[in-house]
Order: C-alpha cells, then structure tokens, then sequence
C-alpha cells in the first residue's frame, strides 16, 4: 500500500510547481489539476484517497448553484446572435461619433451593455472587434487607442453581473451569488466610467489619436436618433432587469432568475427574427461546449484542493501570508499580488476554483468583510484578460481583426497597458471606499 509521509511545506511546493510547470508546457488545465491531486494523494494516503477525492468530485458537479452556468451562456449566445449589439454601436455611432475619441467611448460603453446580457468573455470581445474596430480604423482612430477600447470594454464581461465568475466564486467562497452579483454592479461601471474618462482626456490632449467623424449624423433629425437608441437599448434593459431585478428583489434565486434570463433571450431573439433552427442548435452546442470544458476544470480542482487542504498546504500558504511584514495589509497586498500573477499564467477558472478555497479563509482571519475581499479578488483578475502571456482579451481581439487592418499583437498589448493602471486606481479606490461593493448589497431585499 502507498502511503508516504511527505511535509506540508513540501507538498505545497511540489503541487503548485508542477501545476504551473504543465499549464506552462500547454496541457489542458483540469486534466493537469485533476492529476496531480490524484497522484499525489495516492502517494500520501494510498488509495482509500480516491474515495474521499469521488466525494469531494460529486459534491462539485451536482451544486445546484451551478446550474446557472450553462443558463447564463446560453442566454449569452443567444444575445449575441439577436444582432442587438449592431444597432445600439450604430445608434451610439450616431449620438458619439461627431467627438473625438466618441467612437472609443461608444465601444466601452457597448461593451459595458454586453456585459450585462452576454457575459462571456470570447463573445464580447469578438463582437466589439467585429462591429467597432473597422469602424473606428476607417475614421483614422489610433490602433493602440482602438484595441484597448475593445478589450478593455470586453473584458467586463466577467465582472459585470450576471457573470459565470461569480456563479463558481459564490460556492467555492459560501457567499450568496445574489449579495455577489449586486456587489459587483458598482465596481464594474466605476471601471467603465474610468475607461471613458481616459479615453476623453487623452483625446482631449492628443486630438490625433481619434478624430472626430465628421458630419455623418447631421442630416439625422434629433427625434430619429433618439428612437434609435431607445429601441436598440430597451431590450436588453429588460432583459437585465428580469434576470437582476428578481435577484434584488428577492423573486427569484440566481439559479431561476439564469433560466428566466435564457428564456428571454431565446424570445428576442425571436422578436429580432433571428431564431432559426440552426441558431438554436449552434447555440446549444456552443454552451454545451463551454460547460463541458468549465466543468473538467471543476472536476480537476475539487481533485487538487480535496488532497491540498488535507494534507496541510492550505495552513502553509496561510501561515506564509499572515507572516508578512505590515500587519493585515501587507498579507492583503501580497494575496492580491499572487492573485495578479497567478492570472498572467493560469486560466481564472482554475484561480477561483484552487484559490479560493485558500484564501476565503485567509480573508476571515484578517476580519475583512467576505463580500469586499471577494469583490477586489474578482476586479484584480479583471487584469489577467489583458496582461500576457495568457490575456484571453487579447488573442481573441488578434484572431477577429482581419489582416488588412494591421492590427499587431504589439499594437493591442501597448493599447491595454493604461488599462492595467485604470483597474489598479479601480482597486485603491474600493480599499478607500469600501461602500463601492458593499452599498447595493445591504439595499437588497431577502
């Protein structure tokens, strides 16, 4: 029988070398967590392991809270193919575009809207780049200037309610997804605030880096412009509203308020006359898709945490952080540091999934709020959407552009580097004012 005695300190060191080793060398991220949790409790407690990791593994998959997943995805995929996003840039285009840099602006506030009805990372930013970046090269926009726009604007997506991050943090951290998702309504549209005033100051000063587009909405009488906005913005407002609005008021669960939400972008896109057979059916296997890979995530992480926390790594990194100079502050900074570069390497799926576990706790000794400390968790791996060389942001924006644009990798990482600063500010001022996270939640009605 195996059974070998292996330190705390040393099983910490070897789980996590040899989980940034193999994601490093390419290989899938649950297989490699799944694995190494596998190998190493066989190794530690023989193979009466595998019936504590069969536990850990269903309680994982058969949490009702995770239902919501393949809900919100789908309700994502489906919006994304109601064409809502084309007339609401146009209408944006319309009211925005005469400024310099309002066609910037317009993108992150699509992008802002997106986020609250598709909230999926890979579809927000394919759309904005698709719909916004030939529109904003035509007009002569600096490249850098219009690839941070749209990845910056699409990377809202998992911080703006309703969002798949906060579905899988609420379990793995025992908060509510409800308190989640209002905590985050805030901080994602201070970020969207702070992108936009960026964008206006530097092209307030530096009037070259996005001219204005003319007079192309001159001839278009006031009241047509306004129908068009309002039509292109009710219904995705309404769809917001019954999924967040029953959550608020206490109607409905995240669980049922997801389904309630896939429901109502099935019927827009109905309304739209964009529900076709093959629609549906690309929608379903899209979201069966991206289940099936979250959840061998899942799987591979309940595996990995199940055998660390046994074995005592989760008092090592506790002990390693409280340890730091600074008091409660220095071990806050240096969580949200490893937090930062955790994000440069590993999907965020496997940070939520392994991290948090861990850190929740370590939260809880340093008496900070539950809620705040998973809202600056949840905005610091905002940065790891547009910080290489993992940057999901990014390649989706490189694999959408098309060549004759000219659009660089260089081009898009020097255009998201002020964005890093921006959600840095973001983070000092949620430390500085905590009600930023915490006010809509005590507003909520249980």
């Amino acid at each position: 029988m195996i059974d070998i005695e292996i330190q705390a300190e040393l099983l910490t060191v070897l789980m996590f070398g040899l989980l940034i080793l193999f994601v490093l060398l390419g290989y899938p991220l649950g297989f490699v967590l799944g694995g190494i949790g596998l190998i190493m409790g066989v190794i530690t407690n023989g193979w009466s392991m595998t019936e504590i990791v069969y536990l850990r593994m269903f309680g994982a998959i058969t949490e009702y809270t995770f239902l919501a997943v393949p809900l919100f995805i789908l309700m994502g995929l489906m919006m994304e193919r109601s064409g809502v996003s084309d007339g609401l840039f146009e209408a944006l285009h319309l009211w925005l575009g005469r400024f310099s840099g309002g066609l910037a602006i317009a993108t992150v506030l699509l992008g802002t809207l997106l986020a609250a009805t598709v909230g999926v990372i890979a579809a927000s930013v394919t759309m904005l780049g698709l719909i916004a970046m030939p529109a904003m090269l035509k007009r002569g926009y600096s490249r850098e200037l219009a690839s941070g726009a749209v990845c910056a604007g699409g990377s809202l997506g998992i911080l703006i309610p309703p969002s798949v991050m906060l579905v899988l943090y609420g379990p793995m951290a025992n908060i509510s997804v409800g308190q989640l998702f209002m905590a985050a309504f805030i901080p994602g549209f201070m970020l969207s605030a702070l992108y936009c005033t960026y964008i206006a100051i530097s092209c307030l000063i530096n009037p070259k880096l996005a001219p204005p587009a003319g007079d192309e909405a001159k001839g278009i009488p006031f009241l047509v412009k306004t129908r068009m906005l309002v039509t292109s913005l009710v219904p995705p407002m309404i769809l917001i509203l019954a999924v967040l609005g029953s959550i608020f008021f206490g109607v409905a669960a995240p669980t049922e308020a997801a389904a309630v939400g896939a429901l109502a972008s099935i019927l827009m896109c109905a309304a739209y006359r964009k529900l076709t057979l093959r629609a549906l059916r690309e929608s379903l296997h899209g979201m069966v898709r991206v289940v099936g890979m979250a959840f061998v995530v899942v799987i591979g992480a309940a595996i990995f945490t199940s055998v660390f926390i046994k074995e005592g790594g989760a008092n090592v990194v506790k002990d390693l952080i409280l340890a730091a100079p600074g008091g409660r502050w220095g071990s806050f900074f240096l969580i949200m540091f490893i937090t930062f570069i955790l994000g440069m390497f590993i999907d965020w799926i496997g940070i939520i999934l392994v991290m948090i576990p861990i850190m929740a706790p370590i939260g809880q000794a340093l008496d900070f709020d539950p809620l705040w400390f998973a809202m600056m968790l949840i905005v610091n791996l905002q940065l790891s959407f547009i910080t290489p060389p993992l940057a999901y942001a990014i390649f989706f924006l490189q694999g959408t552009v098309k060549p004759e644009m000219g659009i660089t990798t260089a081009h898009i990482i020097r255009g998201v580097l002020p964005y890093i600063g921006l959600i840095t500010i973001g983070l000092l001022l949620m430390i500085r004012f905590p009600q930023i996270a915490l006010w809509l939640p005590s507003r909520m009605i249980s």
